[in-house]
């Protein structure tokens, strides 16, 4: 007899039921998009209003993504503790409290300090959002499903640029960038209740009766044939750390369960996310200083954003067919050649805004594949927290790269130079992630590091 979680991995994909998961979990991941992209264009704008040096100007970011780095920590714990539920709902709320707060900040300390906080609320929205959504998909769609949560990357991004690059001419323009975010972020808060908690989540924890009814709903309304299962013993978890030491506990447990596997998912996590946040937060005063115009900067970040959804397209064209290995394996590399050729062929305004348009596509056909195969590498109980780890692991050394990038690295180096290291990073994770991690294409969720099996068949999405 199979179990519960077996059932629920082989029902039949239907947009009213697992894609209602599939578009809330992503517009929460779209709002995390939208607020990364902003950082580029506050960064110029905030630094004026406060005369900000170079150094201060990339405190701007640093502190957004620093916060999202404790974020994604805590609330993928949070998640992996008392259920994706409750931390799916909480994070938005969190983040559109203290988005309203920063856009009346009197001066630059405080919109420091709530830049973080904001960033503590959003940052969680991506390890929950992976988990919650990988949970409820089914496996032969699940590569796709999880690729396609990165389309609402780009539509975030674009919609930072296009509101940017409208309310430049408005007065206290960066302030009505931050309000413009809140009320659909609570329109969406809103919505999040009525989403069930995991299946996988109650099997693992062993609570049968609730885990149950989530799964006969499931099974009754994608219309699958119904048939007997079982829900097995509760996993036995090692949950020693409780409050502050919750977090930490959850680290340790994470790298025990299999050190290379946390090492391949820590090492993609910082070498793409470097170069790509890197060239997010820093494109619009890069092209400033070579002489663009303050709407020709933003729109042409715009447009490296908004060629991110054809990225993503491809992504999910392919994650099924060819695995996620071999996708990041060459566009993880692509992705950074592309920003060295940016820097060298910055003389020349066509070429470098085709180069920009080049980076923007490569960056989101890799990036999510690379989500969806971290998300699978880790068990239920650890999904989240090893997402979320992995996830902060990126965002504490790439909150940093703002300000190092702006102080230290182009200023010191050169584009072309800085741009080439970041490279040989993501060079070296790649190999390392052959070598080290399997395949997941077509396996079951919490059999992913078993002994290898065929991967299942690729079906075609019902509606």
């Amino acid at each position: 007899m199979r179990t519960g979680d077996q059932v629920v991995q082989d029902l039949p994909w239907r947009w009213r039921v697992q894609g209602k998961i599939f578009l809330i979990g992503g517009l929460g991941y779209m709002f995390d998009a939208w607020d990364v992209a902003l950082n580029g264009f506050l960064t110029p704008l905030v630094g004026t209003e406060f005369g900000l040096s170079a150094g201060g100007k990339g405190l701007v970011a640093t502190a957004n993504l620093i916060g999202m780095a404790v974020g994604a920590v805590a609330w993928g714990t949070v998640a992996d503790r008392i259920g994706r539920k409750r931390a799916f709902s909480i994070t938005l709320l969190l983040f559109a409290f203290f988005s309203v707060l920063a856009a009346l900040s009197p001066n630059i300390e405080v919109f420091l300090a709530l830049r973080f906080l904001a960033g503590v609320g959003l940052g969680g929205c991506i390890p929950v959002d992976y988990a919650i959504v990988s949970e409820f998909s089914p496996r032969r769609q699940r590569g796709r499903v999880l690729s396609a949560m990165d389309g609402w990357w780009p539509i975030g991004t674009t919609l930072a640029g296009a509101s940017a690059t409208l309310l430049l001419p408005v007065s206290g323009n960066w302030r009505w960038m931050l309000v413009l975010m809140i009320l659909p972020a609570l329109l969406l808060f809103w919505a999040r209740r009525g989403v069930p908690e995991s299946p996988l989540y109650l099997v693992r924890k062993g609570r049968e009766a609730e885990a149950r009814l989530v799964i006969n709903d499931l099974v009754a309304r994608t219309g699958a044939k119904p048939e007997p299962y079982r829900i097995p013993p509760p996993v036995v978890e090692d949950t020693r750390g409780r409050g502050l030491f919750a977090a930490v506990d959850q680290l340790r447990r994470v790298w025990t369960f299999n050190p290379r596997i946390t090492g391949v998912a820590w090492a993609l996590f910082v070498s793409v996310m470097l170069v790509y946040y890197a060239a997010l937060s820093w494109m619009p005063s890069i092209l400033r200083a070579q002489g663009f115009g303050e709407i020709a900067a933003f729109g042409s970040t715009t447009l490296m954003n908004a060629l991110g959804v054809l990225g993503v397209a491809i992504a999910i064209l392919l994650v099924d067919r060819v695995g996620r290995k071999r996708i990041i394996a060459v566009a993880g590399p692509l992705t950074a050649i592309t920003l060295v050729i940016f820097s060298l062929v910055l003389g020349s305004a066509g070429a470098a805004v085709a180069a920009i348009a080049a980076f923007g596509l490569f960056s989101l056909v890799v990036i999510p594949v690379m989500y969806a195969y971290v998300s699978e590498l880790y068990p239920t109980e650890l999904r989240a927290s090893g997402f979320g780890w992995a996830s902060s692991a990126s965002r504490a050394v790439t909150g940093f790269a703002p300000l190092l990038f702006g102080s230290v690295l182009w200023p010191v180096l050169g584009l072309p130079l800085t741009f080439a290291l970041l490279g040989v990073l993501v060079v070296a994770a790649v190999l390392f992630m052959l070598f080290a991690a399997p395949e997941t294409r077509g396996r079951e969720l919490d059999r992913i590091t078993t002994e290898a099996e065929p991967a299942a068949p690729v079906l075609e999405v019902n509606p």
